[in-house]
């Protein structure tokens, strides 16, 4: 990592550290932040929880492409399938299209630029972005951290 890189990643780590989970609303599954952090490791915690970013090519998720589903690794519920999953080339695992009422969405405007953040709907969790730039049919990039997801083959 040269010295740029690293500068950028340092920035965008201490913005990201600590912030509070920001999706609004009520969920079916709720957990106390000490049950939280119990079931999940450091990155998956800071990710799902604190709304983070897992290191580009970081999750061996990205480059899975068998038969089957990604679960939110919070509670379990089926978010994308394996036939919407195409290679982005970004370093995370990319979908263009999403189960339906699996996921909400809300305005991200952190780091000088408007995003758009998903999560669980059932339970909250950060997903990811959604991006304008995926192929068809719906011209859409779910950029999904693999922190979050657990795949179950069919």
């Amino acid at each position: 990592m040269n010295r740029r890189a690293f500068s950028i990643a340092a920035v965008m780590s201490a913005l990201t550290a600590g912030r509070s989970h920001g999706a609004e609303g009520s969920f079916e599954v709720t957990r106390s932040e000490a049950e939280w952090r119990a079931m999940l490791t450091p990155l998956q915690y800071r990710v799902m929880r604190e709304e983070g970013t897992e290191r580009a090519g970081s999750s061996p998720l990205d480059k899975v492409y068998d038969a089957g589903l990604y679960h939110c690794r919070g509670c379990d519920q089926a978010l994308y399938s394996s036939d919407h999953k195409y290679d982005s080339r970004t370093g995370w695992p990319s979908f263009f299209d999403v189960l339906p009422n699996a996921i909400g969405t809300r305005t991200d405007t952190r780091f000088f630029m408007t995003r758009t953040e998903c999560h669980c709907d059932r339970c909250g969790s950060h997903l990811g972005h959604i991006f304008d730039d995926g192929p068809q049919p719906t011209g859409k990039r779910h950029c999904l951290n693999g922190a979050s997801l657990v795949f179950r083959a069919a």
